[in-house]
């Protein structure tokens, strides 16, 4: 067994077994499971930096989320998300600026960028702003063939073009979104092969590269609470 067949199995096994106990029972596992992991973002982090050479500075340890789950708001309370997942930035795994995103779970493998999530009104009002007075960069972005060969503009939206807007902007479709983000789903044989995935990854984060650094400019300077 490889270690990306030791991660996947890992994570099939929690999560069936999601629970406390179970994990405090198999840490041992858990231990070399993460391990696997951290070792395969520092792969690709060494083969990323040629366009990203502020990655040299970091810890990929500490790009690596935890598996814990909030549980105080949601039905559902299993105490961890049976998965993987790293935000690959020179700047840390913090929301802001936007990185290259790798999610591994038993059931789901790929790769992404952009913002995920609205949960900062004031990240959706600057990239709105951005796209009222850069849309055509940002479309530029969209419709080049090294983004469309792999890549579709995801994300969270609103059903008219909000309000503050132009109802007639010609990018209203793009400022309807709440959220902007990409995936690149990878199939599992590929995962296991671990140089043809990490070539493959390295192609797909040059890809989003653009699109994350037009996001990037519009958050530009922005202070995440907590974060100094």
């Amino acid at each position: 067994m490889n270690d990306c067949e030791k991660m996947l199995d890992f994570l099939a096994q929690l999560r069936d077994n999601n629970s406390l106990e179970w994990m405090h029972s198999h840490q041992p596992e858990y231990k070399a499971a993460r391990a696997a992991f951290v070792s395969l973002v520092s792969d690709l982090m060494e083969k990323m930096l040629p366009d990203e050479p502020g990655l040299g500075l970091i810890n990929p340890s500490d790009l690596v989320f935890r598996l814990n789950r909030d549980t105080r708001f949601g039905k559902d309370k299993s105490p961890y998300a049976p998965s993987f997942r790293a935000h690959i930035s020179p700047e840390g795994r913090g929301m802001v600026p936007v990185g290259d995103y790798l999610f591994v779970s038993p059931d789901q493998i790929f790769l992404g960028g952009g913002v995920f999530h609205a949960k900062m009104p004031e990240i959706t009002r600057r990239i709105r702003d951005q796209i009222v007075s850069q849309g055509s960069s940002f479309e530029a972005v969209l419709a080049a063939p090294a983004f469309c060969e792999k890549l579709t503009l995801q994300g969270e939206k609103l059903k008219n073009v909000p309000r503050g807007y132009d109802k007639e902007h010609p990018y209203g479709e793009l400022l309807k979104h709440k959220s902007w983000y990409v995936e690149y789903p990878v199939e599992k044989d590929l995962f296991l092969d671990r140089e043809a995935f990490l070539a493959e990854a390295v192609d797909v984060f040059r890809r989003i590269k653009p699109f994350n650094d037009f996001i990037n400019k519009a958050l530009e300077g922005l202070e995440m609470p907590g974060k100094r």
